[in-house]
């Protein structure tokens, strides 16, 4: 009998903190979820529905607008869109160059700083990490400074060298624009798969230098296969971001007329908003953005997982 109300005790005690807990836990995560569906929610909701509706005017365009439902007649006529359709190609053109280079060079240096290559590696993690300290603005206000002919010491440099080369004209403006994402991003990945180096058991590597191993069979062999599951969250997120590509291009386009104001699709959307006057289309653009970015990154997560699984 003491036995059977000791247990009755116990579990009436676990349930009562266990009601209690869950109880303490929405009491904190409520104003997460309130400032959540605010601040990100409702727009989106408000942005599906307005790019279903129009604004238009009767007659010769006076008096006024009219709120029309459309349907998806502004999806229709922004995919119509050659400018948005030439922003999506530029983009993907703008992913093949700077994934592999961001991604590359953050492996390659995460190795180094691993095998302890890179003398005093304190100071080599600030350095590679310091650019992604400088806000995305600033950055490519310095860039433009270091791209502009006739006042950027690098191009007079690379002139005296015997090498001419115009960062801003057609040719060379997407590249320059790769530039500065890598130097803004490299550092930040860096850290990210050093952690996860870190992690990586160091009995094994020594067993594996006892039987011969370089210290580049060791990294990839051993230590590249091991971090996988980081490098795939780093591609998850790279991609997302690249698509959300804005700051870098539009200060740039202040320097160039390469950039035009529809150079990407988030500065088309930016356009048909605040140029044109446009929300519905604008909306219907970022949508059509947003869905893009999901489907990529539902695919980057399929592929990941067959990948660790294999």
């Amino acid at each position: 009998m003491a036995t059977s109300a000791i247990t009755t005790t116990v579990r009436t005690r676990r349930r009562t903190s266990s009601g209690t807990g869950g109880k303490s836990a929405a009491l904190f995560l409520t104003p997460f979820f309130a400032v959540f569906a605010v601040a990100m929610v409702a727009p989106v909701v408000y942005s599906i529905v307005l790019s279903f509706y129009s604004q238009q005017k009767s007659g010769l365009g006076f008096g006024e607008a009219k709120t029309t439902f459309v349907g998806i007649e502004n999806y229709l006529q922004v995919l119509a869109s050659e400018s948005f359709v030439g922003g999506i190609v530029r983009l993907l053109v703008y992913c093949i160059i700077y994934i592999p280079a961001m991604v590359g060079a953050a492996v390659v240096f995460a190795l180094l700083l691993d095998a302890g290559v890179a003398r005093a590696r304190k100071l080599f993690q600030l350095l590679v990490f310091l650019p992604h300290a400088v806000p995305g603005v600033i950055a490519a206000l310095i860039w433009s400074y270091l791209y502009t002919p006739g006042i950027s010491p690098l191009v007079q440099a690379l002139a005296s060298g015997g090498i001419q080369i115009n960062f801003l004209d057609a040719h060379w403006v997407l590249p320059s624009i790769v530039n500065i994402g890598v130097w803004e991003w490299t550092g930040y990945n860096v850290i990210i798969l050093f952690t996860a180096l870190q992690a990586v058991p160091r009995e094994v590597l020594e067993a594996a230098r006892v039987d011969g191993a370089s210290e580049i069979r060791l990294s990839l062999s051993i230590k590249f296969p091991l971090i996988l599951p980081a490098l795939s969250v780093i591609m998850l997120f790279t991609i997302i971001g690249t698509l959300q590509l804005f700051t870098e291009p539009t200060i740039i386009g202040k320097a160039t007329s390469a950039v035009t104001s529809t150079w990407v699709p988030n500065m088309w959307a930016y356009d048909a908003a605040f140029i044109r006057h446009n929300l519905n289309q604008a909306a219907a653009a970022s949508i059509i953005i947003a869905a893009l970015a999901a489907i990529l990154s539902l695919a980057v997560t399929r592929f990941n997982s067959r990948m660790n699984k294999a």
